[in-house]
């Protein structure tokens, strides 16, 4: 069976008719239960959805942006998935940044999890977005076998994880660099350190080893554009504890101004948020889950907030850099970019 009939093999298999509606409003919960989601699963976009393209040059860089993913197939994942796939059709899409909870609940158990199957393969299976996907740790990873994350890099050609913590350098424009630096941020956070009984490999792995190779690589980059991305927020709206923020402000914002990084993106609230504070040249994206997405309300330095699940499309050049805020129904919701 060729790559092509394969494909279309898989996306036979999961096109079927969905169990019930998606939830409209957003969710503010912090756990469900899969024998609770049944009449909530997610319907697929209709034959002749429309959704907005927008503008892009032909010589742009262009990614996704993705994070907390994995509801096996539930909620809001398979239109978003979808709309990733039929988008990507239109414009020369390059790679996929899987920001952490790509897995839900207990993470993975294994490379053989069927876990891979439902929330991953099964639901991005359009052959638009079988190009290399960027991954990172979030928590609900760190709630299983961590280290199948990256050993999935030998199982999966698009599935990219060489390390805990990694970074890559793309061309960007003409004559320009992009460099992303994918960082481990469950191991930052106290919280999770603490708790070995839920979170047993956070504690295992070293925060001055990680934040040294941070500031070494920062240091050598040659790129103009810099963006890090990690699971967690270092400034968000969110009801979860303050301690995971204030963890993040000590040990990585630092480093972020010191080094002129233009962007940190982040996931793990389920809502859109940027955020530009006075006090720093940072750019702050929180990227909404790609499922289930929760209330959000403006904080410090809030340029933008909302509810919606979703994801977000990157695209740059020489001298700009403009990232897209997409819901479900394709339409875009906010876009801001950066010159220099």
């Amino acid at each position: 069976m060729n790559r092509r009939t394969y494909l279309q093999a898989l996306t036979a298999l999961f096109a079927t008719t969905a169990l019930g509606s998606c939830s409209q409003g957003s969710v503010d919960r912090k756990e469900e239960k899969l024998s609770d989601k049944a009449d909530k699963a997610a319907t697929l976009l209709p034959g002749n959805a429309s959704f907005d393209v927008p503008n892009i040059p032909e010589d742009n860089l262009n990614f996704y942006l993705v994070s907390d993913l994995g509801r096996n197939g539930y909620y809001e994942q398979k239109p978003i998935a979808e709309l990733m796939g039929n988008l990507a059709e239109k414009i020369d899409l390059e790679f996929v940044v899987a920001a952490g909870d790509t897995h839900h609940f207990n993470g993975v158990a294994s490379t053989q999890d069927p876990l891979w199957m439902t929330n991953y393969e099964l639901i991005y299976s359009h052959p638009e977005l079988m190009l290399d996907w960027f991954a990172i740790n979030g928590n609900h990873e760190y709630r299983g076998n961590t280290q199948a994350v990256q050993d999935y890099s030998k199982v999966s050609r698009r599935w990219i994880a060489p390390a805990r913590y990694y970074s890559k350098v793309f061309e960007a424009g003409e004559n320009e660099s992009l460099e992303i630096f994918f960082i481990d941020t469950p191991p930052l956070i106290e919280k999770y350190r603490k708790n070995t009984e839920k979170y047993a490999d956070a504690g295992k792995q070293s925060i001055d080893d990680q934040l040294k190779w941070l500031e070494k690589a920062l240091a050598a980059s040659k790129a103009k554009w810099k963006l890090v991305v990690g699971h967690h927020p270092i400034f968000a709206d969110t009801s979860k504890s303050d301690t995971e923020r204030k963890d993040m402000q000590e040990r990585v914002k630092p480093l972020l101004e010191k080094y002129g990084v233009d962007m940190y993106l982040c996931g793990h609230i389920h809502n859109f948020q940027h955020i530009k504070r006075a006090d720093s040249q940072v750019e702050y994206l929180v990227n909404s889950s790609g499922s289930l997405a929760r209330k959000v309300n403006q904080t410090e330095g809030t340029q933008f907030c909302s509810p919606e699940a979703g994801f977000t499309l990157f695209s740059l050049n020489d001298n700009e850099l403009t990232f897209f805020l997409y819901n479900s129904k394709g339409k875009i919701l906010y876009q801001h970019s950066l010159k220099k």
